[in-house]
């Protein structure tokens, strides 16, 4: 038995965990925040048999896009003046961590 813990961006969350459901998998979101741009982010818990966690990863991967933002970047003067450089930033995707459960009860 494994543990996912897998971060995703909060705009992919609700189509990851569709597809989770639908392929028979339960998992518990945890609201979070964090990250280069301090974004919202959902964390979710998942347990999966070893031999599923493969499934897992993949239904992350196909509903967690990765896309490009715009953002401010850290002040920068020019002549004394200030003058925001908006930056181009990748956002999305997933972080996912895999670890081994000793035990396991769904009561």
């Amino acid at each position: 038995m494994k543990l996912l813990i897998a971060i995703v961006n909060n705009d992919d969350c609700h189509a990851v965990l569709g597809e989770l459901s639908r392929n028979g998998f339960s998992a518990t979101k945890l609201s979070t925040s964090g990250g280069f741009l301090r974004a919202g982010n959902a964390t979710l818990l998942i347990g999966a048999e070893d031999d599923k966690v493969a499934d897992v990863i993949e239904i992350i991967r196909n509903r967690s896009s990765r896309r490009t933002q715009m953002v401010e970047s850290s002040p920068s003067f020019t002549n004394e003046t200030f003058m925001p450089m908006p930056v181009e930033v990748t956002i999305g995707g997933a972080t996912i961590f895999v670890l081994d459960v000793e035990q396991f009860y769904k009561l």
